[in-house]
C-alpha cells in the first residue's frame, strides 16, 4: 500500500511526497499520474459514433412523463436536458486512445445490453427502516427519489432539501437555475446523466444557516441482470447542493446493491456550489455489485473563503471512476480530499481528480491511498492540478 499526499498554493509549490505504509504491500497494478499545468482549455467536441446515438435515442424514450411537464419547476431540468442532448450528440464513447482513459477500459460498458430504466421499483419492502434518526435521509432507488423519503419540514427556516418538481420556492428555483449543469468539463458520462436523470434533488442551505446534522443520500440499486449476462440497467440519479454565504451542511452518500453479484451500471452526478465562507463536508462511500459498472461526477465551484472536504471509500463495481472537479472562483479557498480504493477482485478503481486555482491563497491538500489485493485488479490515480494566469 502506497500513501500519497501533496498541498500547494497559488505559487506553484508543490511537494509530492511518497511513503511506504506499514504492513508493507505492493499493489499489483497501480497507475498514477501527477500533473501541475498553468494553461488549460475545454475538451473538444467530435463527431459522434452510432453506438452514441442509439444510446442517446433509448435515454430520451426512457424520460418519464411526469419530468417533462411545462410547470416552472422542470425548466431547469428540461434546460439541462436540452444542453445534454446537444453535447451528447458530438461526443465518442472514449477508448484507450483518449488521455483520460488512456489506463481505463470501459468496453465493460459498452460491450453490455444497456437498458436505461424508466421507472422506479413497485415494492420498497427491502428499504433499510432502521437507520440513524438523526440524520436527514433520503433513498434513491434506481436512480429515482422515494417519495416516501424524509422531507424537509424540520429543518432550518429557509432550508430545503427534497425534489426539485416538488420546489414551490421561486427563489431557491431561480438560484438553482442560475448554476445548474453550468460546467464545460464534463465527458460523455456527465451528458448521460443530464439527459436522463428523472429527476434533480436539491439540497439548498440559506445565508447564515448552519445544518447541524448531515443529510443522508442512499442509492440503492435494485433492478440488475443476472451474474455473468450482458443486460446491464441503468439508472442516472443527480443530486445539486448550493450552499449561500456563511452556510455549513454535510452530505453523506452511499451507493449499495440490493444484490451482490447483480450486473448493472450506476452513472451518478453531484454538483456543488460553496457560497463565500461556506462550507461542506461531504463523505461518499461506494460498494456496489462486483458485477457493476459504477460512474461518478463530483463537481464543486467554491467562492471566496470557503471550504470544500471530501472523505471517499470505493470497494465495489467491477468497474468504478470517479471525476472529481474543483473550480476556485474565489480567494483564500480551502480544499481537503481524502479517497481509499481497494481491489479485492477483478476490479478497476480509477480516481481522476482537477483542482482548478484562478485566485491567491488557495489552499488544497490531497491523499489518497490504494490497495490492489488481485492479480487481475487495477487501481488507476490521476491527480490534476492548474493555476491559471
Amino acid at each position: 500500500m502506497a500513501a500519497l499526499a501533496f498541498s500547494h498554493g497559488n505559487l506553484l509549490q508543490f511537494t509530492p511526497k511518497l511513503t511506504p505504509s506499514e504492513p508493507k504491500l505492493k499493489p499489483k497494478r497501480t497507475k498514477t499520474k501527477l500533473s501541475i499545468q498553468t494553461v488549460t482549455t475545454p475538451p473538444e467536441a467530435s463527431f459522434t459514433d452510432q453506438f452514441v446515438l442509439q444510446l442517446a435515442d433509448s435515454l430520451e424514450d426512457s424520460l418519464p412523463s411526469s419530468s417533462s411537464s411545462s410547470s416552472s419547476s422542470c425548466l431547469p431540468l428540461q434546460k439541462l436536458r436540452d444542453s445534454s442532448s446537444e453535447t451528447l450528440l458530438s461526443t465518442q464513447w472514449p477508448s484507450r486512445k483518449d488521455e483520460s482513459f488512456r489506463f481505463t477500459d470501459t468496453s465493460f460498458i459498452k460491450n453490455s445490453d444497456i437498458k436505461p430504466i424508466s421507472h422506479p421499483p413497485k415494492s420498497l419492502s427491502f428499504l433499510d427502516v432502521s437507520r440513524d434518526t438523526q440524520f436527514k435521509s433520503f433513498d434513491f432507488l434506481d436512480g429515482f427519489l422515494v417519495d416516501s423519503s424524509s422531507d424537509s419540514s424540520n429543518l432550518p427556516d429557509g432550508a430545503y432539501a427534497g425534489s426539485l418538481l416538488k420546489l414551490s420556492s421561486e427563489k431557491i428555483l431561480n438560484r438553482v437555475s442560475k448554476f445548474l449543469g453550468d460546467f464545460e468539463w464534463g465527458d460523455l458520462f456527465w451528458s448521460i446523466n443530464g439527459l436522463e436523470a428523472p429527476d434533480l434533488m436539491v439540497v439548498y442551505v440559506p445565508e447564515g444557516c448552519k445544518i447541524q446534522n448531515p443529510i443522508y443520500l442512499k442509492y440503492i440499486s435494485v433492478e440488475g441482470g443476472d451474474e455473468g449476462s450482458k443486460t446491464m440497467p441503468l439508472s442516472n440519479p443527480r443530486v445539486f447542493v448550493l450552499v449561500e454565504k456563511g452556510g455549513e451542511v454535510g452530505i453523506i452518500e452511499e451507493f449499495v446493491g440490493k444484490d451482490s453479484t447483480q450486473c448493472y451500471w450506476t452513472n451518478s452526478v453531484l454538483e456543488v456550489v460553496v457560497g463565500e465562507g461556506g462550507k461542506v463536508r461531504h463523505s461518499y462511500v461506494q460498494k456496489q455489485s462486483l458485477s457493476a459498472a459504477h460512474i461518478k461526477w463530483t463537481s464543486v465551484q467554491q467562492e471566496s473563503t470557503s471550504t470544500y472536504e471530501l472523505v471517499e471509500v470505493s470497494t465495489g463495481g467491477k468497474l468504478s471512476r470517479h471525476n472529481v472537479h474543483v473550480q476556485q472562483a474565489g480567494s483564500d479557498t480551502v480544499t481537503e480530499l481524502t479517497t481509499f480504493h481497494l481491489c479485492d477482485g477483478d476490479q478497476t478503481q480509477d480516481l481522476h481528480s482537477r483542482i482548478i486555482l484562478d485566485q491567491p491563497r488557495g489552499h488544497s491538500q490531497q491523499l489518497h491511498k490504494c490497495i490492489v489485493g488481485h492479480s487481475s485488479g487495477q487501481a488507476v490515480f490521476d491527480g490534476n492540478v492548474k493555476v491559471n494566469r
